[in-house]
């Protein structure tokens, strides 16, 4: 338990530095985002596993406060990326993490998954940390929603926890009609298909 003389300083932006897809990069983030103190453990096995091309259109799904698609932007400088999130302070803190690393190609935006992502075999790219308690229902929303926003050949990519992971596998297949384990780590799973 706090007390009231703690509060002024938790209510200051925290600050991270990493190392994400070979990029040095700094965010700042908050009490109440998801993973305030440092990367997590997923994000930071999905790093190690992502590949990403220079001209990459690609989609963060989930945002938070910026990690995967900052550094995913790093690695596209022709490319772009569409950031999103239902939480406004993950949206504000992504584009104040954009500014802070010098980085113009991504942009974070509000949205419950595709509702505000008005694209069409657009992205090469859609890439997540799903949260676990995300859902049956609204994961084969966003998975028909993420097969429409892909261009022929373009690639989902989650990271998962591994109680999700043949959930995961189960449902690439009925909706790309294909899956790829990129890595199975000791808590967290990486899985790819292609549309």
């Amino acid at each position: 338990m706090f007390i009231r003389k703690d509060i002024p300083r938790l209510k200051q932006d925290l600050t991270i530095q990493s190392y994400l897809l070979g990029h040095k990069l700094i965010f700042k983030t908050r009490w109440g985002v998801f993973s305030p103190r440092a990367i997590d453990n997923g994000t930071s096995l999905l790093m190690r596993y992502l590949e990403v091309s220079e001209n990459d259109k690609c989609l963060d799904l989930g945002c938070g406060y910026g990690p995967i698609g900052l550094s995913v932007a790093k690695s596209c400088p022709k490319g772009e990326v569409h950031m999103v999130d239902k939480d406004f302070i993950a949206v504000e803190l992504s584009n104040i993490n954009a500014k802070l690393n010098n980085i113009d190609n991504a942009k974070a935006y509000l949205s419950d998954a595709f509702l505000s992502v008005n694209k069409y075999a657009y992205f090469d790219q859609v890439i997540s940390n799903i949260p676990a308690k995300v859902g049956k229902e609204q994961l084969s929303i966003i998975l028909y929603d993420a097969f429409d926003a892909l261009k022929p050949s373009g690639k989902i990519t989650f990271v998962t926890i591994n109680g999700l992971r043949n959930f995961i596998k189960d449902n690439f297949k009925a909706v790309f009609g294909n899956y790829k384990k990129l890595k199975q780590g000791k808590k967290y799973t990486v899985s790819q298909a292609i549309k």
